[in-house]
C-alpha cells in the first residue's frame, strides 16, 4: 500500500509540473495566434501544447492526470522544447518521468543532519566570513558565529526549529533584512520544490512544506507555480539591525559523502565598510551559538 501511494504521488508530480509550466507559457512565446476574445484557461490550452509537441490531447490529459506514466524520451524532449524549458527544468522533467516510471520505489528515509568534526573545524577557520551548514530541506545543521547572527532573530528560535526557508516566510525580521525578499523567496522556494519534485513523499519536506503551507500565503502562491530553478545573485544585501547594511558575495557548495547537505559561505573584499560590518557581526555574536552539537539533534 505505501508503495502504490508513493508511486501515484510521484505520477501526480510529473503531471503537476507540466501543468505548472503550460499555465506559465503564454501563447505569444511560443509563436501561437490567437483570437481576441478572452481565454478562461491562463497561458496554454491542453490541446495547443499537444499540438505544438506532435502528441495526441489524449495522450497529454493522461500524462497530466498521472494516468500515463512511461513517456518515452521523444516525447519529453518534444514536451520540454514546445514549453522552452530551460536546462534546469528539462533535468527536472526527466526525473519525474523516470520516477514516475518506476513500479515500486523505495520508501523515503530522512537523510541524517550529522555534520561530522572536520566540517565543523572548517566552519570555525573560515571566520569572520559567516559560514553554515544546511540541509537539503534548509534545516541549519551548523554554523559559525556570523552564520548564525546573519540571520537576524534566528538564534532566539530552537536548534531543531532553525530552518533557511521558515526564517525567510515565518520570522519577522526577514522582511526587513532582506530589501528584496521577494526575489529571495521564490529562490527559496524553487529550491523545496526541485527537492520534493523527486522526493515527494520524503520526511523532511512534507513537514516543512505542510506548515509553510499553512502558516504563509505567500509560499501558498510561489509553490502552486512549480518553479524548479531559482536564479541566485552572486551579491547579496542585508539590512542587519546590530552589523548595519552589509553587502557579501555568496557562494553555496555541495558537500560530498552527505545526504544532500551544502555549505554556505559569504565573504567580501578587506579593508571595505562591508567587511568591517563582517567583522563586527563575527566579534559580537554570541559564542554559545557557534559550536551546535549536529550529532545530538538527527
Amino acid at each position: 500500500m505505501a508503495s502504490e501511494q508513493s508511486n501515484r504521488s510521484a505520477d501526480m508530480e510529473l503531471g503537476r509540473f507540466l501543468r505548472a509550466r503550460r499555465s506559465q507559457t503564454s501563447p505569444d512565446q511560443v509563436g501561437l495566434t490567437v483570437s481576441t476574445g478572452l481565454r478562461r484557461t491562463p497561458g496554454l490550452r491542453r490541446e495547443e501544447l499537444a499540438t505544438l509537441a506532435g502528441i495526441s490531447i489524449d495522450y497529454y490529459v493522461r500524462l497530466e492526470r498521472g494516468k500515463e506514466r512511461r513517456p518515452s524520451p521523444a516525447v519529453l524532449e518534444a514536451l520540454a522544447r514546445a514549453l522552452q524549458l530551460d536546462d534546469a527544468e528539462h533535468q527536472h522533467l526527466r526525473e519525474l518521468a523516470a520516477r514516475a516510471a518506476r513500479y515500486a520505489p523505495e520508501p523515503s528515509m530522512p537523510p541524517s543532519r550529522t555534520v561530522g568534526p572536520h566540517l565543523k573545524l572548517l566552519l570555525e577557520t573560515m571566520r569572520p566570513s559567516p559560514a553554515y551548514v544546511v540541509s537539503r530541506s534548509m534545516d541549519l545543521l551548523a554554523w559559525n558565529s556570523g552564520g548564525l547572527a546573519l540571520y537576524a532573530g534566528l538564534a532566539d528560535w530552537p536548534d531543531t526549529q532553525r530552518n533557511l526557508a521558515r526564517y525567510l516566510f515565518l520570522h519577522p525580521t526577514a522582511h526587513t533584512l532582506f530589501p528584496d525578499w521577494d526575489y529571495q523567496v521564490r529562490g527559496c522556494v524553487a529550491r523545496l520544490r526541485a527537492v520534493a519534485g523527486t522526493d515527494p513523499d520524503a520526511p523532511d519536506l512534507t513537514g516543512l512544506v505542510g506548515e509553510l503551507l499553512l502558516k504563509s500565503p505567500d509560499f501558498v502562491k510561489l509553490w502552486e507555480r512549480y518553479d524548479v530553478v531559482g536564479r541566485k545573485k552572486s551579491q547579496k544585501t542585508f539590512h542587519h539591525p546590530q552589523a548595519g547594511i552589509l553587502t557579501l558575495y555568496g557562494q553555496s557548495l555541495h558537500l560530498e559523502g552527505t545526504s544532500g547537505q551544502r555549505l554556505g559561505v559569504y565573504t567580501t573584499e578587506p579593508g571595505t565598510p562591508d567587511h568591517d560590518a563582517m567583522l563586527l557581526l563575527d566579534v559580537t555574536a554570541p559564542d554559545t551559538a557557534a559550536h551546535p552539537d549536529a550529532t545530538a539533534r538527527q
